[in-house]
């Protein structure tokens, strides 16, 4: 049996979609050409709905739009990190698209049950921990690299143009900077056995944490707070730059070197700016 995990997504989309509405007759379910064009359909889809759907509800209830008035919020930044963000995804899904096609030829060591797995559950869960160690570990030294002088001008500057980013900004990088962030991922998948079932899920969860740490909401619980990476922690790397690369947590920061307490949590924040210029202005009447 191949271990593979958007074989099931295919397989629905092939039996409820393409197959009675979109392809000919004539174009075999497992054909590459078809499969690679359904995948790509699939990601750019699945991706883009994703993105706008859980952004949306983010921005709407999560956000706090007085960070709007902050003197770093730029006009029309809305509409521009949707646009840049739209734009990445289209761009991504080409490579990432070449990764599933992979991943459905039995090429990654995805599976299916957990009795294919020799620790069982245990394996489940121990697995769960080692993506998130694995792929936080990756995307701190990726995006640090992001930040080198030679590089940061002609891939990751896009994604700091928004010093003060709403939930928006989550996937508004450069293709390339946004591919190269996402592949520990993808690659983690073609190294560790992992069930492809938590594989979606954590597909899934990526994409809400990514969100989460661009929503203006910096509130941590108090004995977490130098444990795991929140929008307080991040929205300091936007304004300052050099510090709080993580993705989950603050270990490779404190290791690296690179750690900042967020200046939200000490009353010298983005909401506080705002509440300072807001009384000035009241007083000024």
């Amino acid at each position: 049996m191949q271990d593979r995990a958007m074989d099931h997504v295919l397989d629905i989309a092939d039996s409820y979609i393409f197959t009675p509405y979109v392809y000919p007759a004539s174009w075999p379910e497992h054909g590459a050409l078809r499969q690679i064009l359904s995948l790509w359909l699939l990601t750019n889809l699945g991706a883009v709905l994703i993105y706008l759907g859980l952004g949306a509800l983010s921005f709407c209830y999560v956000f706090d739009h007085k960070l709007m008035k902050h003197p770093q919020f730029i006009k029309n930044q809305v509409r521009k990190e949707i646009k840049l963000s739209t734009t990445s995804i289209f761009w991504m899904s080409f490579p990432t698209v070449a990764l599933f096609f992979l991943e459905i030829h039995g090429h990654s060591k995805l599976y299916d049950n957990i009795s294919e797995s020799s620790l069982g559950w245990s394996g489940l869960f121990l697995s769960i921990a080692g993506f998130l160690f694995f792929t936080d570990m990756c995307i701190y030294w990726i995006h640090r690299s992001m930040h080198h002088r030679d590089i940061y001008k002609h891939l990751h500057k896009q994604h700091h143009t928004f010093k003060i980013p709403t939930p928006f900004a989550s996937h508004a990088f450069h293709p390339v900077d946004g591919f190269l962030q996402s592949l520990p991922y993808h690659v983690y998948a073609f190294i560790f056995p992992l069930h492809k079932g938590v594989y979606l899920s954590l597909f899934v969860f990526v994409n809400i944490w990514t969100i989460s740490i661009h929503d203006g909401d910096y509130r941590i619980p108090g004995p977490l707070i130098c444990l795991i990476n929140g929008a307080a922690h991040h929205v300091d790397h936007h304004l300052f730059f050099n510090y709080n690369y993580g993705q989950y947590f603050t270990l490779w920061d404190r290791l690296g070197g690179s750690y900042r307490h967020p200046s939200a949590l000490l009353g010298k924040g983005p909401h506080d700016h705002v509440r300072k210029l807001m009384a000035e202005a009241a007083l000024a009447q």
